[in-house]
């Protein structure tokens, strides 16, 4: 009966696939239709009538009658449907909300999820990374066997019960669809636990007794975590003892490159197969197309319209984009979006390089928040990662956490430069010896950087703090952050996050 299901299943995502490619050949059919879509759908709530959606008929006209909004703008509104009125900035009551800490003034941050987004984005992206997982690796067994996906929890607002809201996680397993729910474990009860240690303890002991797991999902940090706590309880060596049949890991939400020694020492296998995936609390955008390559293809056909902000356009209150067909490879834009949960021209705080075009394929490069330029390098968390992933190679050590952040000027003739944190799974044999091939490392990778350093007379070489292993796990935990969906900062232009970790160090 498993076999004929993952047969099924295997021809409906060939269907799926022939979609997927005429997309990639002309995205830009399929984005004028959302767009006039979008504003069709809304021309009647509060925000369409604001801005007249009935009377634009282009991207142009959007552009220029519709400002740009981030959460700060929006979360007026966002409260008001939270608490029953209808028809705000997207048609009918909202009750499902995604809960994100994101880049915010605010702690969290809440998405409207309405079935619209949570079908016509969140499952319709989840089905087209299935079809490319499939495209790439036909003999996969994800219908046939289980698949195991770290979610977090969801609840009520006390003030309007209907109302629903936690990581988009749990929103999406708890409207999990029959087939979805045939090849899953562990049961939902468990996955939906709003404690998060308790949850990954039964996690542990109920996966850990299964050996029909195929493929997993969820942010590497707290995959770690878990794979640990299973190795610990079974004494086995490796995961591929636990789980045979393991076949590949659906991962997104941070870099991998940083993880990428630590899953081949979990998972020993030449066989298996990652996909990186982005799926934001904002909706599901892009999936890996080839695996032999290290980008990803914007999803141009799941209920989003897109724009692109420029950098020198994301500090403007009101700044120029370019559409799909107009991006240029190589550069770094600031993602804006225009979607079925009611979000219009909304900046979610992610920066993307496009590696080709036709496919429109992508890499993520940081966050609009998270980057360092105390002193115009315009360091990314993307080329951090790669640097340090490099360094790792040449001297034979695995990291599993890591931040950095600036070091001011100190006095009339001090100079700057960055302070790294880095928890070591593996450390090198010569700390110093890693600390050079980081530094030149990030030179080569990014220009800026490299001419600040020049002769050290600007920028003098970035200075690494390796620190016990648990340390960012336990400063997590401080911070609230204990979850499936919380992810460690990467960069910071201010030194709040790296003072907090060495004083929790020196404790």
């Amino acid at each position: 009966m498993n076999r004929l299901v993952n047969e099924l299943a295997r021809q409906y995502l060939r269907l799926r696939m022939r979609r997927i490619e005429r997309c990639m050949k002309r995205p830009e059919e399929p984005q004028e239709r959302w767009l006039q879509r979008l504003l069709d759908t809304a021309r009647n709530t509060e925000i369409g009538r604001q801005y007249d959606f009935a009377g634009i008929r282009d991207a142009e006209a959007f552009a220029n009658k519709v400002p740009a909004h981030d959460y700060d703008q929006l979360k007026g509104q966002i409260a008001r449907m939270m608490r029953g009125e209808r028809d705000v900035l997207w048609p009918g009551e909202v009750n499902w909300y995604s809960k994100s800490s994101g880049t915010t003034s605010d702690k969290s941050k809440f998405i409207p999820v309405p079935m619209s987004n949570l079908y016509g984005c969140h499952f319709a992206g989840s089905w087209d990374s299935l079809a490319l997982l499939y495209h790439n690796k036909p003999d996969l067994e994800i219908f046939r066997r289980k698949n195991l996906v770290m979610a977090g929890s969801f609840q009520q607002l006390d003030e309007y019960p209907k109302t629903r809201f936690g990581d988009v996680s749990s929103l999406l397993t708890h409207h999990m669809p029959a087939l979805g729910r045939l090849c899953y474990t562990p049961d939902f009860e468990t996955m939906l636990i709003p404690n998060f240690e308790e949850k990954i303890q039964r996690i542990a002991d109920i996966t850990s007794r299964r050996d029909d797991i195929v493929m997993f999902g969820g942010v590497p940090t707290w995959i770690v975590v878990l794979f640990r706590l299973i190795l610990e309880k079974t004494g086995k060596s490796n995961m591929l003892e636990v789980w045979p049949h393991l076949q590949a890991y659906m991962h997104g939400g941070v870099g991998f490159d940083p993880y990428r020694e630590t899953f081949k020492t979990l998972i020993p296998s030449n066989n298996f197969v990652y996909q990186e995936i982005y799926n934001a609390s904002e909706g599901y955008f892009g999936a890996q197309c080839d695996l032999d390559k290290n980008d990803m293809l914007l999803l141009a056909d799941n209920g989003v319209f897109y724009e692109f902000v420029p950098v020198e356009e994301w500090e403007k209150d009101h700044p120029k984009t370019v559409l799909l067909a107009d991006v240029e490879v190589g550069k770094n834009y600031a993602v804006m979006i225009s979607s079925n949960n009611g979000l219009w021209r909304y900046l979610p705080g992610d920066t993307l390089m496009f590696t080709r075009k036709y496919p429109h394929c992508f890499q993520i490069t940081g966050r609009t928040k998270q980057f360092i330029n105390a002193f115009g390098e315009e360091v990314m968390v993307g080329d951090t990662d790669k640097a340090l992933a490099e360094a790792c190679r040449q001297m034979d050590a695995v990291v599993s956490e890591y931040t950095a952040a600036p070091v001011y000027f100190a006095g009339d003739k001090g100079r700057g430069g960055h302070e790294w944190i880095v928890e070591f799974e593996k450390e090198p044999s010569d700390l110093e010896r890693f600390n050079d091939v980081l530094d030149q490392t990030l030179q080569r990778i990014n220009s800026d950087y490299e001419a600040k350093r020049y002769k050290g007379m600007a920028l003098q070489r970035l200075h690494l703090h390796a620190v016990p292993r648990g340390t960012f796990l336990r400063w997590m935990r401080a911070r609230g952050k204990f979850g499936s969906q919380s992810k460690v900062p990467r960069l910071a232009n201010h030194r709040g996050f790296v003072e907090e970790i060495m004083q929790l160090v020196g404790e």
